[in-house]
C-alpha cells in the first residue's frame, strides 16, 4: 500500500523542521562554544578565587577557619592556599581587562599571568612539601581530611596551570587578528596607491 501524496508532504515538513532544529541547536552550540572560548580568562579567574575557598570551607569549620587565621603556621594552616588564588586571580584579571589586542597578543597579560601561575605552583609546591610531610590534622582527621588537603592543593596548582594555557592560546588568538588586521591594512593602502595611478592613466588615455 503506497503512501498519499498529503503523507508524503506531511513527513517531508517533518523532516525539514527536524534538520532546521538541528541545525539551529548546531549553531547555537557553537556561538555558546566561542563564547566560552573568548571569555575563558574571565570564567577561569571566577573559579579560581572560589574553588579553593569553597573546598576549604567545606572541610573545615567556621572557628577552625578563624583559628587558622590567628594562629597562622606555614606547616599547618591551609587559609594562604585559598588566598593565593583570590590574589593571583584578581591580579590576572585587572591586567586582563587594562590590556588591548596588542598587549594581550605579547606583553603584559601572559608575562603577568606566567609570573603569578608560576610564583604561586612554587609556593604551593613548598608548601605540599612541609604539610604532607607532617602527620594529619584536621576536624575528621585520617584519611578524609588528607584527601581533602590533596583536593585542595590539586585544585589550586590545576587552575595556576590552566591560566597559563588560557593566557598563551588568548595570546596566539590575538595575534592571529593582528595579523589579519595588518594584511587588510596593507590591501587598503596598497589599493589606495594603485587607485590614483590608475585614474591617471584613463585620463591621458582619454585625451590621446
Amino acid at each position: 500500500m503506497g503512501f498519499s501524496k498529503e503523507e508524503i508532504s506531511k513527513t517531508r515538513k517533518l523532516w525539514s523542521s527536524l534538520l532546521r532544529g538541528i541545525k539551529t541547536i548546531f549553531v547555537l552550540f557553537t556561538m555558546f562554544l566561542s563564547f566560552l572560548l573568548v571569555s575563558a580568562p574571565i570564567f577561569l579567574a571566577v573559579a579560581d578565587a572560589l574553588l579553593p575557598s569553597a573546598l576549604l570551607h567545606r572541610f573545615s569549620s567556621p572557628a577552625n577557619l578563624s583559628s587558622h587565621l590567628t594562629n597562622y603556621d606555614f606547616r599547618h594552616s591551609l587559609i594562604d592556599i585559598p588566598l593565593i588564588s583570590i590574589i593571583r586571580s584578581a591580579v590576572i584579571l585587572c591586567v586582563y581587562g587594562l590590556c588591548d589586542g596588542p598587549k594581550l597578543s605579547r606583553g603584559p597579560y601572559l608575562t603577568i599571568t606566567m609570573i603569578c601561575s608560576v610564583s604561586s605552583l612554587v609556593y604551593v609546591s613548598l608548601k605540599a612539601a612541609f604539610v604532607f610531610g607532617e602527620p594529619a590534622i584536621g576536624d575528621g582527621g585520617g584519611n578524609y581530611f588528607r584527601a581533602a588537603e590533596v583536593a585542595l592543593f590539586l585544585c589550586s596548582s590545576v587552575l595556576a596551570i590552566g591560566h597559563i594555557i588560557v593566557a598563551y592560546r588568548t595570546s596566539c588568538r590575538e595575534r592571529k587578528k593582528l595579523l589579519v588586521f595588518k594584511i587588510d591594512i596593507e590591501a587598503v593602502s596598497a589599493c589606495k596607491n594603485v587607485y590614483p595611478r590608475y585614474q591617471k592613466i584613463l585620463q591621458q588615455e582619454r585625451l590621446k
